[in-house]
Formats: structure tokens, sequence, C-alpha cells
């Protein structure tokens, strides 16, 4: 008899296995009994992972990771510290000095031997320490030596895009500039957060913020807390103030910048930083707040420049300095280490010649000891390559030792009506049209009637003309060369004043530049922008439109090491039709205008003058095709430092754009271009920009109306007639350019007597201050008796001032 099969569903026993009784076999599950039995994983086997969770590290993946990590990082910062010691004090405790060159080689100047006393802490008083803690770090008691939150938010806000901020204590700071270098690099970063942790275990805190205190850098080549109270306030650090203290602490963070003697544009900030420093003394019951609230700002004393900067060199250097800070390619820390060999873009050819311009035509008729006005005679010059954008000469001052703020690049004087080309710019750039819908060229008729209320703006605005003369219906192209404000000013306001802002940017205006405020105003200048903005704006419309940024600076190398640049990649600011039709305007004024004192330059010229509120400046900003220069004279007192008016400089009643300033930038010029032959303008113009024929004689046809001007019929262009007796004339080497003889000199004003022009006589006019008072012949209205400024109001839009108020 065979045996009996397994009933189906049951495993087979192993014969191999002892009998152990029913408990000793599995016992089939409700569903197995339907089919062969399933493998199913043990209680403690893994699952396996599927589709994209195989991709994903596991936990114990993840924690074997940080462990690596941690480990690595544990061992490195053992390493770390085990092997980079505290070095002996580096180069820059005992900094070089930089060498600063013309474009051929030559050079300029060396900026100094470094000025630097150490002084025992217990010399500084308190509050001197509690000031720099406040500014600087003040926890600086209390914490380690290093902050790494502070060193990865810094990094954060540094790689967001929030400023380059600095995570460092003051131990990494006096590490930085004892130890090491101002290079911005990993490595020194490294050795930096390993020094200081050393120096912190090693070292007490009033011994590192000793250190800190005499190797600070604090501008005007003061190193250290005691010659930085030598070089401000003129007295030992163990003398200074809460205040003085605490201003001294502000230079910290931002040394050249915050000078607000060298700098003045940067006052407020500087004023904000300060503040910032005495609130925090407060918040850490270092200051009672009774005594802060009494605190007032002490005003450092005059820089003295060192004897090798004399004359035009300490300018330059300090122009060139300004711009390799400003444009990042080093910081004024770094920069101050020294060693560095700085090829300028200065032409020495052409800085000379500048030189000798203001001296020949301006400081030789100087009489300071005998005419208290001529006390107050500042002058700036700036001259740019329009295609390159290299700076070629700058006229600072008469000498930096004697004069110390930079002229060029001061930023606290209005450009008045220098400024008006960049509304007429904007116009041709938008297609603006006038209120009642004409297109605005050259030949747009406007009303410009003295004290003419603006239409279309939000704010009440009547300016006044220059003598207050009414000129009637004229053209765009005549307002010009008169610089008649009511005619500007209504042209911003249908342009549109935010446009206007927006293309004198394009220009190259800093967007802040102190008080560029839009309204009707703004066309008349009332804006404060330096002399070499003014050079970077018109070296724009130069370049028919296009802006190339301008530099100082053609090489920087350290050793055999060279420093990078930043691109300078020209772009199209405004369309070549737009600024050839701004030229265009720009050469009649030179021909026919304010400006004909450039014509002694002997090279085609585009020009505009400008007289600031109170005869405060007065500017000619001019330009070859070659050659883009802006000179301006400036009234300052020599001992409060405060903005005067230039009335009786020079002997002269009223001084203007059109007279000295055209003058110094007509003998510069000529010798600048020597050698070189006369280049006409290559112009593209807008539509509707080209002349019109001339008036018709009586008994002709009247001549059609230029083509997209539906605008009444042009009138005469309004003459300005030669006084009958004008003393102290000035002549012109007799030049007749096309028929315009140049005439006498009255009162500082020029005579263009007698300009016969197809036909049309435009008699001259006697143009005191900047080509003084207008004389409309045609009109028989009277100018301003002792001439004038051409213009604007320079005040609160709502109010007009006397005429002795204002701007041209």
């Amino acid at each position: 008899m065979s045996d009996q099969s397994p009933p189906p569903g049951w495993t087979p026993r192993d014969p191999d296995t002892p009998p152990g009784g029913p408990r000793d076999v599995p016992q089939p599950r409700a569903h197995d009994r339907a089919g062969p039995r399933q493998s199913r994983p043990g209680k403690n086997a893994r699952r396996k992972r599927t589709g994209w969770r195989r991709l994903l590290p596991t936990w114990r993946m993840v924690l074997g990771g940080v462990l690596l990590v941690a480990l690595l990082l544990g061992g490195a910062l053992v390493a770390g510290y085990l092997l980079v010691d505290i070095p002996p004090a580096n180069a820059a405790a005992t900094a070089q000095s930089n060498v600063y060159l013309y474009s051929d080689g030559s050079q300029i100047a060396r900026d100094g031997e470094v000025n630097r006393v150490n002084v025992p802490l217990s010399q500084i008083p308190r509050t001197v320490q509690e000031a720099v803690l406040a500014a600087e770090d003040r926890d600086f008691y209390s914490e380690r030596a290093v902050d790494p939150k502070a060193m990865i938010r810094a990094a954060w806000n540094t790689a967001t895009g929030k400023g380059t901020q600095s995570g460092s204590t003051i131990t990494q700071q006096y590490v930085k500039n004892y130890y090491l270098g101002q290079e911005q690099t990993i490595k020194r970063k490294v050795k930096e957060f390993f020094i200081a942790i050393k120096l912190g275990r090693e070292k007490s805190k009033n011994y590192i913020l000793e250190g800190y205190l005499n190797t600070s850098y604090f501008g005007r080549n003061a190193y250290g807390i005691q010659a930085a109270a030598q070089a401000y306030y003129g007295k030992d650090v163990g003398r200074l103030t809460t205040a003085e203290g605490a201003y001294l602490a502000t230079l910290l963070n931002s040394p050249s910048a915050f000078d607000v003697v060298s700098h003045p544009q940067s006052r407020p900030r500087a004023l904000a930083r300060w503040n910032y420093v005495l609130d925090g003394m407060v918040k850490k019951d270092w200051l009672p707040a009774a005594e802060r609230a009494t605190t007032r700002f002490p005003e450092p004393g005059k820089a003295r420049a060192a004897a090798g900067l004399s004359g035009q060199r300490g300018y330059l250097v300090e122009a060139i300095k300004d711009y390799i800070v400003e444009k990042k390619i080093l910081d004024d820390k770094t920069l101050a280490e020294g060693g560095y060999r700085i090829t300028s873009t200065i032409d020495k050819r052409r800085q000379t010649a500048f030189v000798d311009a203001v001296d020949e035509q301006m400081v030789s008729r100087l009489e300071p000891e005998t005419r208290k006005a001529d006390r107050l005679v500042r002058t700036g010059g700036v001259s740019i390559e329009p295609t390159t954008g290299k700076v070629v000469a700058m006229y600072g001052g008469i000498d930096y030792t004697k004069q110390y703020v930079n002229n060029a690049t001061r930023h606290d004087y209005q450009v008045a009506s220098t400024f008006k080309p960049f509304v007429f710019a904007a116009a041709s750039e938008n297609g603006s049209r006038t209120q009642d819908g004409r297109r605005i060229t050259p030949n747009t008729i406007y009303n410009g009637d003295n004290k003419r209320p603006v239409v279309g703006g939000r704010i009440r605005f009547a300016p006044e003309n220059e003598g207050q003369v009414s000129y009637g219906n004229i053209s765009v192209n005549t307002a010009t060369d008169l610089s008649v404000n009511a005619v500007y000013a209504q042209m911003a306001v249908d342009v549109g004043t935010a446009e206007v802002k927006q293309t004198a940017i394009d220009l190259g205006i800093p967007e802040n530049t102190p008080n560029f405020v839009t309204g009707p105003a703004m066309a008349l200048g009332t804006l404060q922008a330096s002399v070499l903005d003014m050079a970077q704006a018109y070296a724009t419309l130069a370049d028919h439109g296009r802006r190339t940024p301008y530099t100082l600076v053609e090489k920087i190398t350290k050793g055999d090491d060279a420093i990078n640049l930043p691109e300078r990649t020209p772009t199209r600011a405004i369309s070549r039709e737009a600024a050839d039709t701004t030229t265009s305007m720009l050469v009649s004024v030179v021909d026919n205008g304010t400006g004909t004192a450039a014509l002694a330059a002997g090279h085609p010229a585009a020009g505009k003058t400008g007289t600031g509120e109170l005869d405060r400046s007065a500017w000619f900003a001019a330009y070859t095709p070659e050659l883009v220069t802006v000179v301006s004279m400036m009234g300052q007192d020599p001992d409060t430092g405060t903005l005067q008016s230039l009335y009786g400089a020079l002997g002269e009643s009223r001084i203007g754009g059109g007279g000295y300033p055209a003058r110094i930038w007509a003998a510069y010029t000529k010798t600048a271009l020597e050698g070189t032959d006369p280049v006409d303008f290559d112009l593209e113009l807008q539509p509707g920009a080209a002349q019109p024929p001339p008036p018709p004689s009586p008994e002709s046809e009247p001549p059609q109306e230029t083509t997209g001007e539906p605008s009444p019929s042009a009138p005469q262009r309004p003459t300005r007639p030669t006084p009958s007796n004008p003393t102290g004339g000035r002549n012109q080497g007799g030049q007749n350019n096309g028929g315009q003889n140049q005439g006498g000199q009255d009162n500082g004003g020029r005579t263009n007597s007698g300009q016969d022009n197809g036909g049309q006589d435009n008699a001259g006019t006697t143009q005191g201050g900047d080509q003084g008072g207008t004389t409309q012949g045609t009109q028989g209205t009277q100018g301003s008796a002792q001439g004038g400024t051409e213009g604007s109001d320079g005040g609160p839009e709502e109010g007009l001032r006397p005429p002795s108020a204002f701007l041209e």
C-alpha cells in the first residue's frame, strides 16, 4: 500500500527534522490554502525602496555624513590653530608710499611717509575708547575674538547684494591691520580667523584695543588715534572731547569719504554715522542722555597737505584716490597700505596748458590785498576726451596746500544754465511736444516773456529772465543763445520733469547729486553737480549720444601684479539725432550767443554759459569734436568756507560764464589742440531741426512754415544793441568770423557788435556777468545796466527772488 500524498497546500516535513508533533508545524493561513505560499520578509528585514525614494539618502547616510563633516571641520580647526602662528608686524604697520604718474610715466607725486605715533591705552580718554567701541564693536569686552554668526551674516548680505559688510570683531580688524593686510582673499581671511583666536587666548582685551587704536587708518595719512587727533583737531589724543572722539570713530568706517572738509558733499552721511556712534554710547550707558542731547558736531580743522603735494599735484592725487575707492578698485585702507604704482590718464602737456590758461586769464589779475572780493575766487576745471572717457587735465585750485578742497570734484555749487541743454536733449529724445501739440525742435516758437507763468505744471512757477527782459515769441534756438529762462522752464514741463532728470542721468549726471529735484526750476540748473560730472555729461553729447564712463586711471601695479580695472563699455545714452541737434544749438551759442569768447580758440566749438544763484558760481561748458572742457569760477570765504557771491571780484561788477570761464576755456583749448587742424562737427539732426531760411523782404511772399511745425511765423531774432560808451573794453584781436566782430567789453561783459547774418542785424549785447543784461533793440527794452546773470531763479518755485539772485 503506497504512502498517502500530503494534502494540497501543506509543506512536506523535512525527514531530517525530528518529529515534534503538531505544535512544530506552522498552521496554514486561510489565504494560503488557495495556492502556493508566498515568501514574506521577516519582522526586522528592510523594505526595498522604489521609485524616486531610491535617490534620497537614508537617515543613516545623513547622520554619517554630518559626523564626517564635523570630524573633518574639527580636525581642520585644530590643525589650523596649531599650524598658524602669530606672525611679526606686516609692512602695512610701517606702510609704504604710493607713486602717482602722468600718462607718459613721469611722476606726479608720492603720497608721503606714514604718520603714526603710538600711545598707551591709559593716555586715551575713556569716552574716546567707548566711542570707538560704539562705532565698531559694542560687545568687545564680552564677546570672543571671532564672531562666526556675524561673519556668515556679512557674507550673506554681500552675496545677496545688500552691500559689502564687515563681520569682523575689533580683534580681527587689529589682526588685519597689524599682522596681515587689506587684501580680500580667502587665504587672508582664514589666517585672520586663526590668528584672532590665538591672539584672543594669549592677550588681554586692553592689549588688543590699544593695538587697534594705534594701527587703524583715519584718513589724512594718519595712522592711529594720536596722529588722527593732530590731523583733524590739532591736539593730542588726551585732550579730545567726547564729540571729537565720536567723529574720529566715525572715520574708521570710511576714512576718506567721511572727511567733511575735503568732501563736503559727504557731510550728511558723516553726520548720520556720528549720531549713530553717540546713540550707541547712550544705549550702552557710556554717555548720559542729557549730555548726548547737548552734544554738537565738532568741526574738524583744515587739512594740511604735505609739501610734496603742493600746486596741482595734491588735487590730482586726491581725485585719483577717490576714483580708485569709489569704483571699488581698492578700498581706502588697502590703498593706504601703499606700494602701488598708479599710472593716470592725465596728459602732462595739457595739464600744464590748463594751469597756464587759468594763471594768465584770471589768477594774474587777482588783487586780494586791495580787492576784498578777490579773496573769494576759486576755480575748477576738467578736460575729457569724449571718445575714450579719459580725463586728460584737471584744475583743482590755486594750490593744494592753500586751498585744500578740489574745486573740480566738489558738489556744492549750482550748475545754472549749463543744465539747459539736457532739457532740450530730453525733448528731442522723447519726441516731446508743446502744450498745444507742436513738436519741439530748435525752430519751435515759445513765448519768452519775463515772469510768464509756466503752464501745465503742478507747481506755480513764473521765472524771471535776466534783466527782466521780455522777448515775446522766439525760437528755441534763439532762447538757447540768449539763455531765456521762461522758455526753458516751460519746456521742462512740456517734456516732463521726470524725463528731463532721467535724460541727465543717462548723459552722466549722478542720480544722487545734491538738490537734484524734479520741478520746473530744475531747467535753470538748481542741482549741484561737480565740474567733473558736467564734463562727463557734455562728453556724451560730444560723442553723438554715446556715453563712455570717465576714468582717471590707466594702470595700477604692485610689484609684478597688475590690479584689475573696471570695464568701461560705451553705452547709448540718447539717440545720435537728439545729441547732434543739441550740439547744433550749442554751436549757435558760441557763434551768436553768450559764449562768443570761445571763438578765440580757433576751433569750431559748441558750448553753454551759466551763472549760479546770487552769482556764487559762473560756468562755461563747451567742446570741440576732440575735446570736452568745463570751467567754473566759484565764490567761497577762505576763513569760514561758506559760499559767497562774486560781486566785485577782479574789478567786475558781475562775473558770468561768458567772461573769465569762457576765456580760460579758449586759451586752454587753443594750446591743448595746438598742431591739429580745426575739425567741423559731423551732425545728424532730428526732423525739423534745420535752420529756416532768412526772413523775406517786405515785398516778397511769406515763407512756408517749417515741416512739422504748425507754429506761428517766427519773429525777428531779438537784437542786443551795443551801449553808447563802452569803457574798459577788451579787444579780441579783431577776429572777424563770418561777419561777426567781437568788440569791447563793458563791465566784464563782452560787446558783440554788429553781426550781419543774411540780412538780419543782430545788434550787440553788453554782457556783464554772464554776458550781462540783454538789451532788446527791437522793443526798446533796456537790460540791466551792470549786466548780470542771464537768468534763472534759483529760489523756491513758489516765489521770485530779486534780480540779484538770478541764475543764468
